[in-house]
């Protein structure tokens, strides 16, 4: 008979249509809570804890330096179990159901800027091979198209339309949306193919982007390429392809994209998610505004 984590996670998977790196996020948190409440309470069903388990778990977490995000996204997990205890009638309460999330100090996150773009693919672009043309339409992509790394690694050959120029790519909760590609992009993709099938092996022949080796790649190997290109030419904490993300939403936004179709092409499902990229379009209208105005001389210096 499957325990409930295990029935838990084939209701992620077959009825909510979880990606397998979600579905493995959220069955990993409420594991993490088992093993901390087996060790504390010697309790190792936590379908009868009570809130205070939980938050003598969330007051360990935080002593161990983890985030408030982080630690919100492992509380929502838990939430989402207990929902699922509820909806199968294992449970009547959820210890959740007076818990408020943590409150996140909102940090303006700092895009690149289109030099620093335009250096980092300048940089690529004097290397020659395969992972030369891959790094460079790798960039060239999560900046033009403002996927997300996930959708990057998970792209498929076939989810290419050279003819309409669009790519598909499967978004959160497995949605899928077509993106439109620019016609420079879509050289360098065939430039890449002619490249990856020059490959000796090629083991995930159905992914689009490929290690040397044939291999899909791994959303570390995604991070630690684009910190370590984005790290010569730019100082900002920050380096990770979600800033590419990013940047793409608040460039758009800064030459006059509206929010709705910004909206659409980051996959977002309501407003509220691509609003937080509106706060750096407005700095920058405001410079705008006061570099043009009659009255504005004085705050064009601040």
């Amino acid at each position: 008979m499957a325990t409930n984590l295990e029935a838990f996670a084939d209701y992620l998977q077959k009825e909510k249509k979880y990606s397998p790196h979600t579905l493995c996020a959220y069955v990993k948190d409420v594991s993490d809570f088992q093993d901390y409440n087996f060790v504390n309470f010697d309790q190792g069903a936590i379908d009868r804890v009570e809130y205070a388990q939980i938050r003598s778990w969330i007051v360990f977490l935080v002593e161990s330096g983890l985030s408030t995000i982080s630690v919100n996204r492992k509380i929502a997990s838990l939430k989402a179990f207990y929902k699922f205890l509820l909806k199968i009638k294992q449970i009547e309460v959820s210890p959740l159901l007076k818990h408020r999330s943590l409150k996140v100090s909102k940090k303006i996150q700092i895009p690149f800027s289109e030099k620093e773009l335009v250096l980092v693919l300048q940089n690529i672009e004097s290397e020659e091979g395969f992972e030369a043309v891959r790094d460079r339409l790798l960039v060239e992509l999560l900046y033009s198209t403002g996927i997300r790394r996930s959708e990057l690694i998970y792209l498929r050959v076939d989810a290419v339309d050279f003819s309409n120029s669009t790519i598909k790519v499967l978004g959160k909760r497995n949605k899928e949306r077509l993106i439109p590609v620019l016609v420079v992009v879509l050289k360098q993709m065939h430039l890449y193919l002619k490249e990856r099938s020059d490959l000796e092996i090629v083991k995930d022949v159905e992914y689009f982007f490929l290690t040397k080796k044939g291999l899909k790649l791994s959303e570390s190997f995604v991070y630690r390429l684009i910190n370590s290109y984005f790290s010569k030419v730019s100082e900002k904490v920050k380096r990770s392809p979600h800033m590419l993300r990013h940047t793409f939403a608040t460039h758009l936004l800064n030459n006059g994209a509206d929010l709705n179709s910004v909206k659409e092409l980051l996959g977002h499902s309501s407003l509220a998610s691509t609003q937080v990229y509106t706060h750096n379009s407005l700095l920058e209208l405001k410079k705008v505004y006061a570099g043009a105005h009659p009255r504005g001389a004085d705050d064009s210096k601040v």
